[in-house]
């Protein structure tokens, strides 16, 4: 029983052997090429963005790169569970060449990846052929051993060289049989970790640094912080309106409803009027009370979704718009109130400074990725700027690591973009 248990622990050992000296020698043989077509490509089109030309094909080039890297990211994992983690940042869809070279320059996983290449074609190389070398190459001083060193020997007219061992004779051609088997010893037992070894190296060039993984919480904290900063200007806001427009009506028609009482008997013409007054003055705090709380969070918004809670807003827009929904689900309720008020603040840009006659709507829920799309066909000329609402609808969205992109020629149309990374119920 032990036997056989110790003979299948060998066959193991030898299979990941072999599997990893294969796996080795087709990294290097296929990652090689591609690893400099790769670099070449990319080097060339960034080169050419100055020019204009680059701008066109530096993403999909780009995108070819990160393909690749991924590609590498997936073997890793399922080769020696090495785990390489993605952290590209979300282009939103609809953004427009220009928009794409921009933010995929301005990545820095893009010239994490681009410096992966160099050290792919480089250590890279050597680190996944050195499994395969050290598994074949004993092959060969087998074989001298065997007496092809003299047919090698006579060829060359001098001693052969297997390693640091010249072969010109028996004996030294034994010497390369020992050093064969020194090499296969050593395959035997190091192999596998060698194809790890080529992984994690791949892994500490590709994955985010320490420095990168600082500044992406500094700039988290900066998004959280502008958000309570949001949430407390927003409760001032709700408490203003409370005070200078529902209480205030509130506290007339208690003002009006104690004269009522006082005048009942002695002037009923004047009660009927004040009662009047103070059931106007009701429905006026009512429907007050209302947009209020419509602000805070619509009620369409929770009971029917951001779907519906969109075409609600359309609807009430004197601008005419066109709204498409493709959301199978729901996603948490802060990332929908989120792309709410993002929507409405586009909106109502639109509405106010565009001149559009028309604007559309398009919601829907693809790769993990909320993305809503809005086009009107107004003047133009909308940026991402100081004294712009978009700046809020940005720090909005960066709550959620949410994306923004603003497409806005002078003339029209103007396409805003908006990606919210998210689940689905």
């Amino acid at each position: 029983m032990n036997s056989n248990t110790k003979n299948d622990g060998l066959r193991t050992r030898v299979g990941d052997m072999l599997l990893a000296a294969g796996r080795g020698f087709v990294l290097a043989v296929v990652s090689l090429p591609l690893a400099v077509l790769c670099f070449t490509l990319a080097a060339v089109s960034i080169a050419l963005v100055p020019a204009g030309l680059g701008i066109f094909t530096t993403p999909p080039v780009l995108t070819g790169v990160r393909t690749f890297a991924n590609w590498r990211r997936v073997l890793a994992a399922e080769w020696s569970g090495v785990r390489i983690p993605v952290k590209y940042r979300p282009i939103p869809e609809g953004a427009d060449p220009w928009q794409r070279t921009v933010m995929m320059l301005g990545d820095t996983a893009t010239w994490r990846d681009l410096r992966w290449l160099l050290v792919d074609m480089t250590a890279g190389f050597v680190t996944a052929l050195l499994p395969a070398v050290l598994v074949f190459y004993p092959l060969e001083g087998f074989v001298l051993a065997a007496g092809l060193w003299r047919v090698i020997s006579d060829a060359e007219g001098g001693p052969y060289w297997y390693g640091f061992v010249p072969v010109d004779s028996q004996a030294t051609a034994f010497a390369a049989a020992a050093l064969a088997a020194v090499l296969l010893v050593v395959a035997y037992r190091f192999t596998p970790a060698l194809l790890t070894a080529h992984f994690r190296l791949t892994r500490a060039v590709l994955a985010p640094s320490q420095a990168e993984l600082t500044e992406r919480v500094r700039v988290l904290t900066e998004t959280r912080r502008d958000a309570v900063d949001t949430s407390a200007a927003e409760l001032r806001r709700i408490e203003r309106d409370l005070h200078d427009g529902a209480q205030a009506r509130l506290v007339a028609m208690g003002m009006d409803l104690g004269t009522v009482e006082a005048l009942l008997e002695k002037n009923p013409a004047k009660a009927r009027k004040l009662l009047a007054q103070a059931r106007q003055n009701s429905a006026e705090a009512l429907e007050e009370l209302r947009d209020l709380v419509r602000g805070i969070h619509p009620p369409v918004l929770a009971e029917r979704g951001l779907g519906d809670a969109v075409r609600a807003l359309a609807l009430r827009l004197p601008l005419p718009s066109e709204v498409n929904v493709e959301l199978p689900g729901r996603a948490e309720a802060p990332v929908e109130s989120a792309a709410y008020f993002a929507v409405s603040e586009v909106l109502t840009n639109a509405v106010k400074h565009s001149g559009a006659e028309r604007a559309w709507v398009d919601l829907h829920h693809t790769d993990g990725m909320l993305r809503i799309t809005i086009t009107d066909n107004g003047k133009g000329g909308a940026v991402i700027g100081a004294g712009s609402g978009l700046v809020g609808v940005e720090r909005r969205l960066g709550t959620f690591d949410g994306v923004l992109a603003v497409s806005s020629p002078a003339g029209g149309p103007t396409l805003v973009t908006m990606e919210i990374p998210c689940a689905l119920s």
